[in-house]
C-alpha cells in the first residue's frame, strides 16, 4: 500500500485514511468485532468493509486493499497495518512516534512543550501518540524507539520500596 501510495502521490490521502481507520477502530466496538471475529463470511465482510470504505471516503488504494483482505479473510491483521503503515509514513517524512503515558491528560501547552524537548533530544520532527494511565499517580512515561524515560510517581515508589527492601 504505502509504495503504490507513494509512486502515486497520494501519501497524504494515505495517511488521512490511517488517521480514519485508526480512529474508526477506537470508537466502533461494531468494526473491532467484525474485523476480529470468525463468525462472518467472506461477502458479508466484503460487503460491510466496501460499504465503510466507501462511506468514509477512503482512498481507492485503501478501499480496494480492505476488500482483499476481507476477501482472503485478513481483516484481523489490520491493526498490525495501521501501526506499519503509520512508521512507514512518519519515516519517510523524517518523523518518530513517542508514546507518552501520563496519569491525567496533557493540555496542549503541555504536549507541545514535550513534543519541542523530544524533537531537540531525537533531532527529529515528534508526533506524539498520548495515553492516560492513573496509576501512575503523577509524571510520565515515554518510549521514542528502543529509549524509554519513566518520570512516573509510580516507578519512583517501586524504586523506594526495592531500596527499603535491601536495607532491611
Amino acid at each position: 500500500m504505502f509504495e503504490l501510495a507513494q509512486e502515486g502521490g497520494a501519501l497524504d490521502a494515505l495517511e488521512a485514511d490511517v488517521a480514519a481507520l485508526e480512529a474508526a477502530m477506537s470508537e466502533s466496538a461494531d468494526l473491532r468485532d467484525m474485523i476480529s471475529s470468525p463468525i462472518y463470511g467472506r461477502e458479508e465482510t466484503q460487503g460491510a468493509v466496501g460499504g465503510i470504505a466507501d462511506a468514509m471516503g477512503l482512498d481507492a488504494i485503501t478501499g480496494n486493499t480492505l476488500r482483499l483482505m476481507a476477501q482472503k479473510r485478513r481483516l484481523f491483521v489490520l491493526p498490525a497495518l495501521l501501526r506499519a503503515l503509520r512508521e512507514r509514513i512518519a519515516d519517510h517524512k523524517g518523523e518518530v512516534t513517542a508514546d507518552v503515558l501520563s496519569a491525567k491528560a496533557l493540555t496542549q501547552a503541555q504536549s507541545d512543550k514535550l513534543k519541542k524537548a523530544l524533537s531537540a533530544s531525537v533531532g527529529r520532527e515528534v508526533q506524539l501518540n498520548t495515553a492516560v494511565d492513573e496509576s501512575l499517580i503523577g509524571g510520565l512515561v515515554v518510549k521514542v524507539g528502543s529509549k524509554m524515560v519513566d518520570t512516573s510517581i509510580r516507578a519512583k515508589l517501586n524504586a523506594l520500596q526495592n531500596t527499603m527492601k535491601e536495607v532491611g
